[in-house]
């Protein structure tokens, strides 16, 4: 069974994102749990963590199809003490707060090397980093999204992301997120039978198709292996209508969070209908 939802706001409080998901139709949704553009937030309320969990209960969310993203802020693999400090504490704040709302998952991007470190040891200081994170805060996965290689960001490659999870002590609380937009601007062609096909055998070889447990469903708004990070409204982008058929009857997908984070919320509910009206539809 596939698990369609969006990002939606938390903007009244986290325990409204229940709601908010089932205004649209959505079976699965993300949110912040803190203002992602701050380093330090209010810690949530105890009114609001119970509310949170009866309205996911009465919405019929099971915390395994809810995906919370951490702060863009975070870099997990900075070559600045001060600064990767500063990204694992609020690291751990995330957390923290993931396992006061009884969700089992945290999404984030995995880190940049930013011209000051090589790759690698970047890769290995994240690693690292979520290492220190599962140490303090258990029940909760961290859920690496991969990156369209913008800039210096790392997580473009499979090969890296599989570096990072080597690097990870307890392999049963590490997983993926995989953007599509992201996926095709790094240069993987979703658009093609024989693209999609190679995708994920690159996947299942260089991480490993157990890790898969979440995907941020986006088109995207500029070419194939652009590296550059754009969404787009789903038809309305590069990535060829096929990938959504395949993706819609492919069972990797199944059990999992699909999160739409198009830039148009107003088509968010449309856009999870058509995706129903695909499966079985080869």
């Amino acid at each position: 069974m596939k698990y369609i939802g969006a990002h939606v706001s938390a903007d009244k409080g986290v325990e409204n994102t229940p709601m908010n998901a089932a205004a649209i139709g959505a079976k699965s949704f993300a949110l912040f749990t803190r203002n992602p553009s701050r380093w330090k937030s209010k810690p949530l309320t105890e009114s609001s963590i119970e509310a949170f969990r009866s309205n996911c209960a009465a919405m019929g969310y099971d915390p395994k199809v809810i995906l919370p993203h951490d702060s863009y802020l975070i870099n997990l693999g900075s070559a600045d003490p001060e600064k990767l400090a500063k990204s694992r504490e609020a690291f751990l704040d995330e957390m923290h707060r993931c396992a006061q709302l009884g969700l089992t998952m945290l999404n984030f991007h995995p880190g940049s090397h930013l011209g000051l470190i090589e790759p690698d040891k970047c890769l290995d200081l994240i690693a690292e980093s979520i290492n220190l994170a599962l140490d303090e805060i258990p029940g909760v996965k961290a859920v690496i999204e991969n990156t369209a290689g913008q800039g210096s960001n790392l997580g473009f490659e499979f090969s890296q992301i599989g570096r990072i999870i080597d690097g990870v002590s307890d392999k049963s609380r590490v997983g993926v997120c995989i953007d599509t937009c992201h996926t095709f601007a790094a240069g993987y062609d979703l658009s093609t039978q024989a693209g999609y096909d190679s995708t994920w055998n690159e996947f299942d070889e260089k991480i490993g198709r157990q890790y898969l447990s979440a995907v941020h469903l986006n088109d995207s708004k500029r070419e194939l292996g652009s590296h550059v990070d754009r969404h787009a409204p789903l038809r309305q982008g590069h990535i060829d209508e096929t990938f959504f058929h395949r993706m819609m009857n492919d069972d990797r997908f199944d059990g999992i969070p699909i999160i739409l984070e198009t830039p148009q919320p107003e088509l968010w509910a449309e856009e999870i209908a058509w995706l129903y009206s695909l499966e079985n539809d080869k």
